[in-house]
């Protein structure tokens, strides 16, 4: 009864909100549910005096909600196609990945942007987008300004990428699987890839669904990465401080285990069918009222006073992701 009472408030609200925006994003779905939940919250959390009793519910939410749906995901995540598509898409992924990692705490770096922040943009565009930096972000433990910054960043890129990749990849006269490779590899949101694809050819778009799919399992690997240098950057910060003792245990994302045993079972067929939809449906709105929260937690007044650096950022290493996938292929001969 005390979390209904604690929490329950500010549940309702993030998951209220959230089905609208998921509504708004089945409309328009080349800008996608998430979006609009961050958007949504934004203005609603800035225009309206938001009652005290709302915040514990919000923060559960943008916290352990986040986690749960990256655990639905899982379910609808079959590592024998991961396996297949990985092998004929290594190259094109390894590159794309060190690009934008590369690219993100380089120019990171030399435009002073705040270490977390840049982290969040490299993993959003690296990676999958709302689903990744979710996954990194309470391992960072980032704030949901700087969340709901790096979201809106990857997502206004994402957004740019719909409208132009189609062309590129006629003008580049790509194959079907060249372009669904390009388009699963350089756009992040799930409902824009398959959008995207689609929009090219039926071959495309059921390709480019699988690499994006694909991409989503580095999610793994990648926060495992993430909860070491946090935690070796802990233990060297308190090394003076008496009886302050940083372990891994202590910060590793055990929800990623959850993740990986729930793509487990698809994999084997015991979540099949109808089930794995269903928790690939789930995690998706899960996300959606997550960010929803995140967007009403977040002061608009200090997401200004990020400026307009990490934005220049997120637009570096998108365009680093993309070049660097059209040249991977070129090279490789898959176009």
């Amino acid at each position: 009864m005390s979390f209904i009472r604690t929490k329950g408030p500010g549940l309702i609200l993030a998951t209220g909100l959230a089905l609208i925006a998921n509504y708004l994003g089945l409309v328009f779905p080349i800008v996608g549910g998430p979006v609009f939940g961050i958007v949504l919250g934004l203005f609603l959390g800035n225009l309206w005096h938001k009652p005290e009793n709302v915040t514990a519910g919000l923060t559960f939410a943008s916290k352990k909600v986040l986690q749960w749906a990256i655990i639905a995901l899982g379910g609808g995540l079959s590592l024998t196609q991961v396996y297949k598509v990985g092998m004929t898409s290594f190259s094109v992924m390894f590159f794309t990945l060190a690009a934008a990692f590369i690219t993100a705490y380089g120019f990171g770096r030399l435009m002073r942007i705040p270490i977390k922040l840049t982290s969040l943009i490299g993993m959003g565009t690296a990676i999958c987008g709302g689903s990744a930096i979710a996954a990194i972000s309470p391992i960072i433990e980032a704030e949901d300004r700087e969340i709901a910054y790096a979201i809106s960043t990857v997502f206004l890129f994402n957004i740019i990428a719909v409208l132009i990749f189609p062309p590129l990849g006629h003008l580049l006269h790509f194959s079907d699987q060249a372009f669904g490779l390009l388009a699963g590899t350089a756009i992040n949101d799930t409902s824009s890839v398959v959008a995207v694809g689609y929009a090219y050819s039926n071959a495309a778009g059921a390709y480019a669904t699988i690499v994006k799919l694909t991409r989503t399992t580095m999610i793994i690997p990648i926060s495992l990465i993430f909860a070491a240098v946090v935690t070796l950057e802990k233990k060297r910060s308190s090394a003076g401080n008496d009886g302050v003792n940083y372990r891994f245990k202590a910060i590793f994302p055990w929800f990623i285990l959850w993740f990986l045993a729930a793509s487990l079972l698809n994999t084997a067929g015991i979540i099949a069918g109808h089930t794995a939809t269903l928790c690939t449906v789930t995690g998706k709105f899960l996300i959606v009222i997550a960010l929803s929260a995140i967007g009403l937690n977040s002061d608009f007044k200090k997401l200004r006073k990020t400026g307009f650096k990490p934005m220049l950022l997120g637009l570096i290493v998108w365009i680093s992701v993309t070049v660097t996938d059209i040249m991977v292929q070129c090279a490789t001969g898959q176009v």
